[in-house]
């Protein structure tokens, strides 16, 4: 067991040489896991109860030695995480945290900055800058937009929509509220496959639940636009105020995305604030093989893309982009005495474009990812992930028994399981059939530990939703995860 921490008497922490030793400790045994990662379970079945009775202890009277803290870790915390950043692992948008940005994660904590205003760390808010512009840039939208790194999409999509609640009315709705003289019913547009986050927001808005209008989708799962303008326009005639459209790139269940051009023209006709969530899809536009058949994300208002979900970039990772300049510091701009500081030409105090206050330095990450593999490096990195998915659609389309029921550009696979000589499809009773059988192969296949997908229900029915994003899956976890998918089929059938 290595020696006990050396400290600074009672009071103080670790010595310095002290913290490079356990320091030294914790990346060796992160190389040790990912060395052999995919002898790992990505899960495991558990029990809460037995769960919380091993983890739930009194808080430790003195303290204890580094190595037994990070031991108990890896024997007693470990075990019962799902292992998101494994390569087996193709559950709902998969993250992946690279190497560079894990180390810049590490760099960031240990400097632990507050990026709110331009004072309070000039550097941190100047890369933030930069690497906004280079966000912008990758995903084709004006880089002299405002913009702003945030805690996740959908607080991006809550800010954005506040942004827009208050555009949408004359009377002054920081003041007076929603209730205010020109007190109209707000509502919000969005299509029957949009996130929930927009839900969420409506909610936190005021907005309320009822006052969101779910747009259904085509047959490709995207938002109508002809059923879009009928909408606003049966709302606009009844007395409503329409206060934004949120068009996704990128949907949850099937990765569609809606048709942005003809969207933006009603937008632009009715005086509409257009959200973009192109949180899942917008940086592909960096990937040769995709950019030629991508929405152009410009035309919208306010635009969110997500580098934690697409670029290796540890969580959290969020950038908010909006070409209404002064749109979002008119919302969220308050400045009390003891915040009061001097502008100088170029700064930004980024405390003025959310609500947040005390912000983290989620710039370096971000920097050290991008620097670390290039726009080249990420472009092929990106591209490798698409063909992966193509070889998976591939086995797929080969295979009597499987089914893909919506294609898609994105690596994002819909599977469904439907055995030739299984239930029929073109019944009620069968249709629920299969919809059991597929609930189970899930549920087989994340038990078994071997990799981890999640589901969704479309049109079709249940499907098996398989995202691939892993800056570690190779080919070789592809042909594993099928022959994992086919043999669980095959039990569970």
């Amino acid at each position: 067991m290595a020696e006990p921490s050396t400290t600074l008497g009672d009071t103080g922490d670790w010595a310095p040489v002290d913290f490079e030793r356990h320091g030294r400790e914790l990346l060796a045994s992160l190389r040790e896991h990912f060395e052999h990662v995919r002898d790992v379970p990505v899960a495991r079945p558990y029990d809460p109860a037995g769960l919380m009775a091993r983890l739930d202890t009194a808080a430790p009277e003195r303290g204890e030695d580094f190595s037994r803290i990070l031991a108990d870790t890896w024997d007693q915390v470990v075990p019962d995480l799902v292992q998101w950043n494994h390569p087996a692992f193709h559950g709902y948008f998969s993250t992946c945290a690279s190497f560079p940005g894990v180390l810049a994660e590490t760099m960031t904590a240990a400097l632990n900055v507050n990026a709110m205003l331009w004072k309070t760390s000039p550097s941190a808010s100047a890369l933030e800058l930069v690497v906004l512009r280079w966000l912008a840039d990758m995903a084709g939208y004006p880089a002299d937009a405002d913009a702003v790194l945030v805690g996740g999409a959908s607080l991006a999509t809550l800010y954005a929509l506040g942004a827009a609640r208050d555009a949408a009315y004359p009377h002054d709705v920081r003041e007076h509220g929603l209730a205010g003289p020109d007190a109209a019913v707000p509502r919000i547009y969005t299509s029957d496959q949009a996130h929930s986050s927009v839900d969420k927001a409506a909610i936190t808005l005021g907005v309320g639940l009822r006052n969101v209008v779910r747009i259904p989708a085509d047959s490709g799962y995207r938002m109508r636009p002809d059923l879009l303008e009928a909408a606003i326009a049966e709302d606009v005639a009844a007395g409503r105020r329409p206060v934004a459209v949120v068009a996704t790139v990128g949907t949850t269940s099937v990765a569609a995305a809606d048709p942005l051009g003809p969207i933006a023209d009603i937008c632009r006709r009715h005086g509409v604030w257009l959200h973009v969530d192109a949180a899942y899809g917008g940086l592909f536009a960096l990937s040769t093989a995709l950019r030629p058949a991508l929405e152009d994300v410009s035309v919208g208002d306010s635009l969110v893309v997500n580098p934690q979900k697409t670029l290796f970039v540890p969580l959290d990772a969020t950038s908010l982009h909006c070409r209404r300049r002064g749109a979002l510091a008119n919302t969220y701009r308050l400045v009390p005495e003891y915040l009061t500081s001097a502008h100088p030409g170029g700064a930004a105090d980024f405390m003025d474009l959310s609500p947040q206050l005390g912000r983290g330095f989620r710039a370096l990450k971000l920097w050290w990812v991008i620097r670390a593999f290039g726009l080249d490096g990420l472009r092929s990195r990106l591209d490798h992930a698409v063909a992966l998915a193509g070889e998976l659609r591939g086995l797929a389309a080969a295979h009597p028994d499987w089914h893909c029921p919506v294609p898609s550009d994105y690596p994002l696979v819909c599977l469904r399981y439907q055995p030739s000589d299984g239930p029929r499809t073109d019944t009620p009773e069968g249709r629920a059939a299969l919809d059991a059988l597929n609930a189970r192969i899930v549920a087989e296949l994340n038990d078994a530990g071997e990799a981890f997908v999640s589901h969704s229900v479309i049109r079709d029915g249940y499907v098996i939703r398989i995202s691939l994003a892993n800056i570690h899956t190779t080919a070789d976890d592809i042909t594993r995860l099928w022959a994992a998918l086919n043999r669980v089929a095959e039990k569970t059938r």
